[in-house]
This record gives C-alpha cells, structure tokens and sequence, in this order.
C-alpha cells in the first residue's frame, strides 16, 4: 500500500526519508533510518573534508541499504563529494536549489539520484530544468531555513507544477501516519522528517540539548527569525536567540565574522575559498552577499547546542512539530508506528470509499 514513484526510485521500503541535518545526521542516525525501512541522508555540508569518506564508509558499514549524501553545490569540496559519492555507489544527493549544472550533469550520468530541496512552485520547476530526479518541497512549518507558504498549500502548488514529471516529497510539519496519508492524498510520493529524526534514539545530539526540545510543548514558541543571517530561519526561542533578536547589525556581522573564521577552520577551507562560495551563494539565491557571508555564522552556532550540548549558547533549529512531540523512540520503532498508522488510515479511507 506504501509503495510509490518515491520507494522505487531510491530503493527503500517505504517514503519516508530522513532528511540531513547538519551535526545530526551522521552515519548512525543514517543506517538506523536505512535499516527501519527509510531513507536517510548524511549530512556532508558540515563534516570536515576529511572525515567525510570515513563517514560514507561508515553508513556502508551498518547498513546494507542504499542512503544518499547532502551537501551545497557552493562549498568548497563540492567536487570531491560529487566524486566520492560516486566512487562509493552512493544512491542519491541532496542539496540546496544552488545552481550547478555540471555537477549535476556528473551525478545523473553516474545513476546518482538528484534530489534538491525547495520552498517554492518555481524553485522547483527550475530545479527540474536542471536535472532534478526527485523534488523535496518544505512549508512553512519547517524548520532551519523555511518560506511563509504553509505545507498544506505548497505541496499541492509544487505537484500541479511538476509532479507528473518527478516525485515531490513533502516536507514541514510531519511526524505520523496520518501526515504521512495527507501527503499521499495531495499527490506527494512521500514525506521528508528532520525534527523528528533528530528526537530519536539514535540522534547524536546531547541529551541536555534534546530536553530543550522535548520542553517546547508550544508550537508557538518555535519562530521565524531573521536574527541569524537576515534570511527567514525557524528555530526553537532560547537565551542566545533573543540576544541576536536584540543585536545590531554591526554586531551580528561581527558574530558573523567570528563564527565564518570558526568554520573556516573545522573545514579546512581557505579564506578566499569561503568568499568564493559567499559570492557563489548570492548569485544562486535570493540573498544578498552580506547574508551569504552571515550564513556562515549558522553552522558554528549550532554546533554549539548539537554538537557541544550547550542549548543555551546555540542556537535550535526546529520545526513546528517539536511542540507535539514528548518522546525518543528509536528509528525502527518510529517508523513502524508511522507505517502501521498510514496503512490503519488508508483501510478505513478504503472502507469509506466502498461504502459510498
């Protein structure tokens, strides 16, 4: 009943993907999404370069299934993932919507799936143009990085705009079998969960920083702000959050400033090589070249609370659906329980239709 365009493309048991969150999605986190029947995605954008093969070894490790990779067509060791990718026969992609027609030209003639994620009906059917296998499209709901167009109404929008090309994968706000339905029946080939990967078992984050997550049982205190990179981001209110809300721009650019050196450093990226991909961002995308230059502020940030266990001094991304979420099980039992759900909800939807 949960085979789709999705499950047959990727080679997993079931639409659910596990989407890359940066210090979150490692191989553990991976293979444990792989081995329940999903499919996960490594988080390649904020693993040094060096240890990123290790990492893709370690997913073939602990799990026979095929996984994919995310990274940004902009970073500095863009090509040297691509090439890894492929070497290890890595499944599919993910990646911003950043142009990058070559390295997309490579992965396809490699039979690596691409597969972007976007916010928005145009995205999306530029993301096609450029060779995209499969689309992920996340609402508003979403967390890090999100548009103001609610799930409800985008996918819709992005299936009517591209779906009988690829499969759309919808993404902001799910965590059961019943989204996991609603999905389906907009004409989604599945679902993409960050937030509800990351409170599982098998999540790296400390647990000091899951408690903060496991404590927001208001979705109304998961926000949108701009306070990171002038660029709308949702994420979970807490003591360093409100110190940016509060900032100036002289001195969230000088945040900016310290934290892009920080990262320079753990990725072992030049200066001029992380200026290239600040001007690579801003000709891609809709932010300017002092956003893009900000954003490099974000993944230092957050390693602070995912990595660091430091809640308070990092910042949380998160979406919306951490206010109705109270518990950590485990990847398997996660995904049996969505999968049950969904195939309960399609039965009685079946039963409903004969009725009539």
């Amino acid at each position: 009943m949960l085979r789709t365009r999705l499950t047959e493309k990727l080679g997993c048991k079931y639409p659910i993907v596990q989407t890359a969150m940066g210090w979150v999605a490692d191989p553990n986190l991976v293979a444990a999404s792989c081995n329940a029947g999903g499919f996960g995605f490594l988080a390649g954008a904020t693993i040094p370069p060096q240890e990123i093969e290790r990492d893709i070894l370690r997913v073939k490790e602990l799990t026979p299934a095929p996984f994919g990779v995310n990274f940004h067509m902009y970073q500095p060791n863009a090509a040297a993932i691509v090439d890894m990718v492929i070497r290890h026969g890595v499944r599919a992609v993910s990646y911003s919507r950043s142009p990058g027609p070559e390295m997309i030209r490579k992965l396809k003639e490699a039979g690596v799936i691409c597969m972007p994620t976007v916010g928005l009906p145009k995205h999306a059917i530029k993301a096609v143009e450029l060779g995209a296998d499969v689309v992920t499209v996340q609402g508003g709901e979403g967390g890090g990085h999100t548009g103001a167009i609610p799930t409800t109404l985008l996918i819709p929008q992005v299936i009517d705009a591209v779906g009988a090309k690829v499969p759309v994968v919808a993404a902001g706000g799910f965590k059961d079998g019943r989204g996991l339905v609603a999905a389906l029946a907009w004409g989604a080939d599945g679902i993409a969960m960050g937030t509800r990967f990351l409170m599982t078992a098998e999540s790296p984050v400390p647990r000091q920083t899951l408690q903060r997550y496991l404590d927001c049982g208001n979705p109304g205190e998961i926000i949108v702000s701009r306070a990171m990179d002038g660029l709308p981001q949702r994420m979970i209110m807490n003591e360093l959050l409100a110190e940016l809300e509060r900032a100036g721009n002289v001195k969230k650019f000088w945040i900016a400033v310290r934290n892009g050196l920080a990262f320079r450093k753990h990725t072992g990226a030049t200066l001029s090589g992380l200026l290239r991909s600040a001007i690579a961002m801003s000709r891609g995308g809709d932010m300017s070249a002092s956003q893009a230059i900000m954003s490099a502020n974000a993944p230092m940030i957050i390693q602070k609370a995912m990595v660091e266990g430091e809640p308070g001094r990092g910042v949380l991304p998160s979406g919306q659906v951490a206010g109705v979420i109270d518990d950590l099980p485990s990847c398997a039992e996660l995904i049996d329980a969505i999968v049950t759900q969904a195939e309960q909800r399609l039965a009685q939807l079946a039963l409903l239709a004969g009725g009539n």
